[in-house]
């Protein structure tokens, strides 16, 4: 593309991003997650929503893996309405809900926290904002402020795609710090992983490079499409949801996220045939399911692009056209580069169609978002737990 939009510009900042938070960031996950906190927990439990629920769900393997606590990732509602009054009553301190809201203003988050709190958990906002509501609702605050763009980004409005890093380099380290703490990790096991962690710089630069001819090429292929899908399991079902996300914010087209299982049995079924489906795949504990995915979505006629790496193996055979992950990764990392694809897509189709970004902010809907119908920051909240 000859003219680098406002969306394609922030996404040339996020390597540099990483290299800048994730010593920062260390350091406040060993301020949050004390000793006392890491080594008692026996459940974690992650909430957001919108970005900062994808975040969660690309980090819950990760947290399994690393900390050696089962770790489910919840969006806030399901969390605050139907889980929170539920949580299992193992002793003090053993339900440990980490929040994710970067503006620190999410009415739906900072109940999940506040009923977190009510049943006994222990609570902890990772936040953008840490003088906030949603900070003052926890009984720690992680905090994820990013360094400012430089003068020249200052100021756009862009759907959002360096809080999102942020927090999943912040739910990362977090995972690190409760893992060595309970010596599921040793401390040279532990730093090796943050090393990789910083590595993912490197790799991601590599990603724009090589995706982003792919992503225009397909942008301008699909002009025509009126909706989009994207396809993927475990982290990267995360990083479907976020890249769906950033299709709709760039440029208003209705696109879909859906797990790998659940394609076969609901979204082979469309009518349309000519739905530009992307599948994400880390060929790795899902290979085998999503090599029959890309066969079924194939024989139906879906134009298929995979993100994955060159050695994607059984699935390759199936969708013609690679936005390549340059390096292989472990998939607890996965969708900290995975996302990239997603963004370079809907940064290319908002160019290509010529869409304001968040609808331009029109036809009944408020720049601030609380004035609208949508009501995210000034939603009503509940007091008690529901059980």
């Amino acid at each position: 593309m000859t003219t680098r939009s406002p969306m394609h510009q922030q996404i040339d900042t996020l390597p540099a991003l990483i290299r800048a938070i994730v010593q920062p960031f260390d350091a406040a996950a060993r301020s949050a997650l004390d000793f006392e906190t890491c080594t008692s927990v026996k459940r974690i439990y992650l909430v957001g929503c919108g970005d900062s629920h994808h975040a969660p769900v690309g980090a819950e393997l990760a947290f399994n893996q690393l900390t050696g606590v089962p770790t489910q990732a919840l969006s806030s509602l399901p969390f605050s309405r139907y889980t929170a009054g539920f949580l299992p009553a193992t002793g003090p301190k053993t339900n440990l809900v980490i929040g994710v809201s970067v503006s620190g203003r999410v009415s739906r988050t900072i109940e999940a926290l506040e009923m977190a709190n009510q049943a006994g958990a222990t609570t902890v906002a990772l936040t953008g904002n840490p003088g906030g509501p949603f900070g003052q609702a926890a009984a720690h605050v992680f905090e994820t402020a990013v360094p400012p763009l430089p003068d020249e980004l200052a100021g756009m409005t862009v759907p959002g795609i360096r809080s999102y890093l942020a927090s999943q380099i912040a739910l990362l380290l977090a995972a690190l710090r409760i893992g060595e703490v309970r010596g599921a990790l040793t401390t040279r096991a532990a730093d090796a992983e943050r090393a990789q962690l910083a590595e993912l710089a490197d790799i991601m630069e590599e990603t724009i490079r090589v995706c982003e001819p792919v992503a225009d090429a397909l942008a301008e292929r699909w002009r025509g499409a009126t909706q989009f899908e994207f396809v993927g399991s475990g982290p990267l079902y995360g990083v479907a949801m976020f890249s769906a996300a950033k299709v709709l914010e760039a440029s208003g087209d209705p696109a879909l996220a859906q797990e790998t299982e659940e394609w076969s049995h609901l979204q082979y079924f469309t009518a349309e045939a000519g739905i530009p489906t992307i599948l994400l795949s880390a060929n790795d504990f899902d290979a085998d399911r999503m090599a029959e995915v890309a066969r079924a979505a194939a024989s139906i006629g879906r134009p298929l692009a995979l993100v994955s790496t060159e050695d994607a193996g059984e699935i390759r055979q199936y969708v013609g056209d690679l936005l390549p992950i340059p390096r292989a990764l472990p998939e607890r990392y996965a969708s900290v580069v995975y996302s990239i694809p997603g963004e370079l897509l809907a940064a290319a189709r908002a160019a290509s169609v010529g869409s304001a970004y968040f609808c331009n902010f029109e036809g009944g809907r408020s720049v601030d978002w609380a004035d609208g119908a949508s009501a995210i920051y000034d939603s009503h909240r509940i007091t008690a737990l529901k059980r």
